[in-house]
């Protein structure tokens, strides 16, 4: 193994991305861009003449036709003086596809006298609809001009276009569909027929780079195509399909974090291979960004020339420290959270290695090497028990506001559906008051959807949005909280989902409904509850909309990177002119709406936040706690082990409480039964004496209740007096007392008397020390001895 030392300003590999839909059909690839084609290279003669015959219209007669060729001879002068050798290049080389709106002022800077806007506009409308030149789309996004597009589309194809505005009766959307097919094919060339999947993406991504705010047909202009058979038999259904990724294949996964080493990128595509089978994809992806980004590659980095998982003490140390930080954008650091988690990968990846040699020595054998990571490393349990607390308290936190937030987003619901409904009663431009506010209506679109300005806050509302937000919001938490079940078997339940079970006891129909095997590759069986089949009887009426039967709509699975097969998901929406299956992101939007609504804050006055896996805790946590034994919890909720139900739970044992109870039983009967017998009034008094007695001269005595006076009343000797610090001179009075006393005793020859008067005076300077360090520390404020008399103590039956 061949280490160098780290280079100072290395610069690392960039990450290498696969070219988008490189393992798509190639009938789905989009075309090239043309070089040459017949129109770009015709003389500027036969050029003017083919395209004044074609734009050539009657019903206008001459005059326009001088309009046309005016317009066309200035633009074809400007761009003779461009070079290149055909139209196209001289379009290119003068800077007027990248100019975009703004084309005209270079030509209109040139030396050319008389040159006007209009004149401009004019011939370049011929040229582009003409298929003389092809401008990018950001060109033509920047011109939005609906007389050229329409001219467009009865020049390049008249009757491809007819057929595609055959398929939807006319609307706004329609021709902002029809819109951007035009674009497609003046940029590419060609006649609607020879559009492809790739084309469609292009135009797609071009759209999103360029900020374009047009959105109303976009995925329509898709399907038209595919409607129309354009599209190959074999191209997805939705515009949406086409645009998100695919499924990757090990390799493709492998390569796009750039491994220079060729042996050891080759041993991670057979590592990955072999336990692809029992990892899901997202699994598989997860742990390769820990083996091929975070560990490999970064040793490439920051230790060139490294061929070997030998990695010496330094280099393995080295590596830790980096990978237990993570980079901040403002170029600082802070703690990596799942450091721990990559630790287990990368230990993993050497144990496995070692394993798999046994039975394979010539293909895993050579790689075999001590794994850097040691066992207490990758120790977890203190992070569980953390994560189990902090879950347990919220889960304890958020139970409470449970009913809170149920009512929140009923009531809004209700409020939202008053305001549609009150809204669609009145003529437009009429004022109607809804949930205590006044509103206008606005007049309704070819869109259908209801408008209103509220006149409190002139903002203009989309009623008709807020109430399927509001709907969709409510159908969420109440289909969550009444089942317990994932995000993912939420928005994986269908139509087919229930089931209807009969008790073989009583002959009773019970309606199920049953989970689609997620992440445990386990289908079960959850009993419909009456307010759960409201709830989803409200969901397929809403869905169906007066159809026979709920749309098939096929679902994107984000962890999977596939495409379900077309299903009647109750999940789903209409949005713009396509149902779509309902998105993680648009559960966890419509949840803090929700929660934005109900204003729901914890004992700190925080705002409160639920996820929908938070649901699935209160579910099992209120189940058990009302129960529900934990077996049949575990059953319901999908468990395979006990232990991970209980770990959803945040209650205590009760085996545990119960035995704690009964201990303290057991050890109550065990004692003295006298020392539970009631007060009377006389130990009541002679218990509050104590506190009374305990005051002295010189401070307090903090001898204990029932305990007599040991030092008879010697307070000065006494170690459990508390001195008080104001009354230092009466003990500074006592202590030349004693001196004097002591000096009286040793002229008289009292031994005896000598010894307890010297006891007395070292107690007394003891105190009068306290007592001074007291005093220089702090000032201290008699708040006075508590009257247990006349405030409320424990009082007898009796009195």
């Amino acid at each position: 193994m061949s280490i160098t030392t780290e280079i100072a300003g290395t610069k690392t590999t960039p990450k290498q991305t696969r070219p988008p839909h490189q393992d798509r059909p190639e009938t789905w690839a989009a075309r090239p861009a043309a070089q040459e084609w017949p129109q770009t290279t015709l003389n500027r003669a036969e050029l003017t003449a083919r395209l004044l015959e074609l734009f050539t219209d009657p019903a206008h007669g001459r005059p326009r036709d001088t309009v046309r060729r005016r317009g066309l001879n200035r633009l074809l002068d400007w761009l003779e003086r461009q070079p290149g050798a055909t139209w196209q290049d001289r379009w290119l080389a003068s800077g007027a596809d990248d100019a975009g709106r703004e084309w005209t002022d270079l030509a209109l800077g040139a030396e050319a006298a008389g040159y006007h806007r209009g004149d401009l506009s004019t011939g370049v409308l011929l040229l582009v609809c003409g298929q003389v030149i092809r401008p990018s789309f950001r060109w033509l996004l920047a011109q939005r001009q609906a007389k050229m597009l329409a001219e467009a589309r009865n020049a390049i194809d008249p009757d491809g276009f007819a057929r595609l505005e055959a398929l939807r009766p006319a609307s706004l959307i329609r021709t902002d569909a029809l819109n951007r097919i035009t674009w497609i094919a003046l940029h590419k060339g060609g006649r609607v027929k020879e559009i492809t999947v790739g084309d469609c993406l292009e135009l797609v991504a071009a759209l999103e780079q360029h900020h374009y705010r047009g959105s109303a047909g976009r995925p329509l202009f898709y399907a038209l195509l595919a409607e129309s058979g354009v599209l190959p038999a074999d191209a997805p259904p939705r515009l949406r399909a086409a645009v998100l990724p695919g499924k990757r294949s090990i390799e493709q996964i492998i390569d796009g974090y750039g491994i220079v080493f060729t042996p050891m990128r080759d041993l991670l595509v057979d590592y990955f291979t072999e336990r692809s089978a029992d990892l899901d994809h997202n699994s598989v992806r997860s742990i390769a960004g820990t083996l091929c980004k975070r560990f490999w590659r970064d040793l490439e980095i920051h230790h060139p020339g490294i061929d070997s998982l030998r990695l010496p003490a330094e280099v393995a140390k080295a590596w830790k420290e980096r990978l237990q930080h993570v980079q901040t954008p403002d170029g600082g650091s802070r703690p990596r959270a799942g450091y721990r988690h990559e630790l287990v990968f990368v230990r993993a990846f050497y144990q496995d290695i070692a394993r798999w040699a046994a039975d394979d020595p010539a293909r895993w054998g050579p790689w075999v090497a001590p794994c850097p990571i040691k066992a207490n490393e990758c120790s977890q349990k203190k992070v569980r028990l953390r994560r189990k607390a902090a879950m347990d308290q919220r889960t304890r936190t958020q139970l409470p506001a449970l009913p809170a937030l149920v009512r929140a987003v009923e009531r809004n619901r209700k409020a939202a559906e008053e305001r549609l409904r009150l809204a669609e009663s009145v003529p437009a431009d009429a004022q109607f008051r809804a949930t205590g506010s006044e509103f206008l209506r606005h007049r309704t679109g070819e869109s259908g959807r209801v408008f209103a300005r509220d006149l409190a806050t002139g903002k203009r509302r989309d009623l008709t949005h807020e109430e399927d937000v509001a709907f969709w919001a409510w159908a969420i938490v109440e289909v969550l909280r009444h089942t317990g079940i994932r995000i993912e078997e939420l928005l994986e339940l269908t139509h087919h989902s229930f089931v209807a079970y009969t008790l073989p006891t009583t002959g009773e129909v019970v309606p199920l409904l049953q989970i689609a095997p997620s992440k445990t590759d386990r289908e079960r069986l959850l009993l419909v509850s009456p307010e759960l089949g409201e709830v989803l009887t409200a969901i397929i009426f809403r869905v169906r909309a007066g159809q026979a039967a709920l749309p098939l709509v096929s679902a994107y699975d984000v962890f999977e990177q596939v495409w379900s097969p077309p299903m009647p998901f109750l999940f789903q929406r209409r949005h713009g002119t396509e149902h779509h299956a309902l998105t993680r992101s648009f559960v966890r939007t419509s949840l803090i709406r929700a929660l934005t609504t109900a204003a729901l804050t914890d004992v700190s006055n925080q705002p409160l936040t639920f996820t929908p896996h938070d649901f699935r805790r209160l579910f099992i946590t209120d189940a058990i706690r009302t129960g529900l034994p934990p077996h049949i919890a575990a059953a319901i909720c999908g468990h395979q082990v006990l232990d991970t139900t209980m770990g959803y739970a945040a209650i205590y044992s009760d085996d545990v409480i119960a035995h704690h109870r009964a201990f303290i039983a057991r050890r109550r009967t065990e004692r003295p039964g006298e020392e539970y017998r009631s007060l009377t009034p006389e130990e009541w008094q002679e218990f509050l004496g104590h506190f009374e007695l305990r005051k002295v001269a010189l401070g307090i005595c903090t001898r204990d209740y029932g305990t007599p006076c040991v030092h008879e009343h010697a307070c000065v000797r006494c170690p459990q007096l508390r001195p008080d610090p104001s009354q230092m001179p009466r003990l500074e009075e006592i202590h030349d007392n004693l001196l004097d006393r002591l000096k009286e005793a040793k002229d008289q020859g009292w031994l005896g008397e000598v010894t307890a008067i010297e006891t007395s005076v070292a107690a007394a300077e003891d105190k009068l020390a306290s007592m001074r360090e007291m005093t220089a520390k702090h000032t201290t404020t008699n708040l006075g001895m508590p009257d247990f008399r006349t405030g409320t103590g424990r009082q007898t039956s009796s009195t």
